[in-house]
């Protein structure tokens, strides 16, 4: 049951700890499920406060403000006790929050914002829907166009169903399994006015990836991003709801400024000491690219990795090489699949699994509950196999604590004397596509995946456990010749340690030439 908090006896109470302190206590009488269903994760006041002091001045002293998915709206009441500083005559909010037993909260909250902003003599309307955002401005959007001076937002985070009626009104930015906070984000820009800006507390993921091509697409084509905060910790930015999240904090306009600030911190102790560096925008997103691939360097080594990885023109599939998806999806194979060759009569071939690689180095059989070591060969499930040939085997995810997002190994046909191969869905093959990989070939790719140079590329994009094959696909190679050298050289040294990686592959990648250090 809502206690209600005297708003009187509380005006002293700046509106976003106020917020926050609603927020508190509707938490405690929730679920973590109830919080999951709904993708809920309240802002804490050290984030809205940043997210607030990050807004530029208004251009007019009458402004518009929209926050969907307000939660208790602490977003919107950190923004204007910045914006309050600018001597404004009125503010008008739209909010959105369809939790319904969080309304009541979000009502109090907003009350007491609307008294506090009448001591500092500004005139504030609010209307506050329960009605869904998305679908709300999809069927209405000719109505609403640039109508917000600001739209600030911590949205649900949760994957959405094919058959949602808001991606079936979103059709456009879909591929795959869409995650609605996406959703929150495109729709926005239609409506923020030429000058208003757009800013939003989000996951990473958005940054790469084949499911976010359509929005990135659209994104980057209809806003210019001019901030961008990194928390280097997964774990501090909602520690209350114990979120698991690489996040980010970002600022758009639809101005023609290209300067971006990019700001990083550890988490939320050290926010107001973040380091901050200007780039240019097309430094960091090719934006005449399809992929339109969002890189985020934090520190010089990495912004000299990227201008390396710039410098290089070839992909893999420009040397023949091709990347794939293992085709053993284990739970739809279980009829195929065997614990050991001993218990059954029918032939075998060796199943590849993720657990089964680690850097450089292939152990099979590993007998693991629910992971079976074979599959067999009869016609059906022939068509999940691959032939026996060189390759490298390269894991489709980390752990949030891996060392390493790129663990690979080169796999030989002489490995065993099957002629098929099963290969699991949580790793990616590397292959020719006419022919089979030379072994010098396979180590040295392999060599180069997991070297710290690729490693720190990857992480510039990618903000999440998943290794694509699609971003392996698009991402810069040096030269077939370099990566044969690489291969041959730790065969012939027999020396396969993340050391002599390293110190291989930085020495024909001429990494002390070009200064790029540590």
């Amino acid at each position: 049951m809502l206690t209600t908090l005297n708003i009187k006896k509380n005006i002293d109470i700046s509106p976003s700890k106020f917020a926050d302190i609603l927020g508190i206590k509707y938490s405690s009488t929730v679920s973590k499920e109830h919080k999951k269903e709904k993708g809920q994760f309240f802002t804490p006041t050290v984030i809205s406060d940043f997210m607030g002091d990050i807004a530029s001045e208004p251009n007019s002293k009458d402004i518009s403000i929209l926050d969907p998915g307000c939660g208790t709206a602490i977003l919107t009441c950190s923004l204007i006790e910045k914006l309050i500083e600018f001597d404004l005559n009125s503010i008008q909010l739209v909010a959105y929050e369809t939790d319904i037993a969080l309304f009541p909260y979000t009502e109090q909250s907003l009350q007491h914002l609307k008294k506090w902003i009448r001591e500092k003599g500004v005139n504030f309307s609010y209307t506050l829907l329960t009605s869904d955002f998305i679908e709300d401005m999809a069927k209405s959007m000719e109505n609403h166009i640039e109508t917000f001076d600001y739209i600030i937002s911590n949205p649900p985070y949760f994957k959405l169903a094919k058959d949602d009626k808001r991606v079936k009104l979103l059709q456009h930015l879909v591929k795959g399994q869409p995650n609605i906070y996406s959703f929150f984000l495109a729709v926005s820009v239609n409506l923020l006015k030429k000058e208003g800006e757009l800013i939003y507390i989000v996951p990473r993921s958005f940054a790469s990836g084949q499911y976010f091509n359509s929005f990135r697409d659209y994104f980057f084509n209809n806003l210019n991003l001019n901030f961008i905060h990194l928390f280097k910790s997964r774990s501090e930015t909602f520690d209350r709801d114990s979120v698991l999240q690489e996040t980010l904090i970002l600022k758009g306009s639809r101005d023609s400024n290209t300067e971006v600030i990019v700001s990083t911190s550890e988490g939320l102790k050290d926010i107001q000491q973040s380091l901050q560096k200007t780039f240019d925008l097309n430094d960091l997103i090719d934006l005449n690219s399809k992929a339109k691939i969002l890189h985020l360097p934090t520190t010089e080594y990495e912004e000299n990795v990227i201008h390396l990885f710039k410098s290089w023109n070839n992909k893999l599939i420009d040397f023949g090489i091709q990347i794939s998806t293992g085709p053993v999806v284990s739970f739809r194979s279980r009829a195929f699949l065997f614990e050991s060759h001993q218990n059954s009569t029918v032939f075998l071939a060796p199943l590849y699994w993720l657990h089964n690689i680690t850097k450089m180095k292939v152990e099979w059989p590993i007998f693991t509950p629910n992971k079976s070591q074979y599959i067999n060969k009869t016609e059906v499930s022939r068509k999940m196999l691959v032939a026996n040939k060189n390759y490298v085997l390269l894991r489709r995810f980390s752990s949030k604590d891996d060392k390493s997002r790129l663990v690979a190994s080169p796999y030989f046909s002489r490995f065993n004397d099957n002629d098929f191969i099963g290969i699991e869905n949580k790793l990616n093959y590397i292959y020719r596509l006419d022919g089979e990989l030379q072994e010098d070939e396979a180590v040295g790719i392999s060599a180069i995946l997991n070297s710290k140079v690729f490693d720190t590329y990857f992480r510039t994009f990618n903000g999440n456990v998943n290794v694509s094959a699609t971003e392996i696909r698009l991402m810069p190679f040096p030269t077939i010749e370099v990566i044969r050298e690489v291969g041959l050289k730790l065969l012939e040294q027999n020396d396969f340690s993340e050391e002599k990686i390293n110190s291989i592959v930085d020495q024909w990648l001429e990494l002390n030439i070009l200064a790029i250090d540590e």
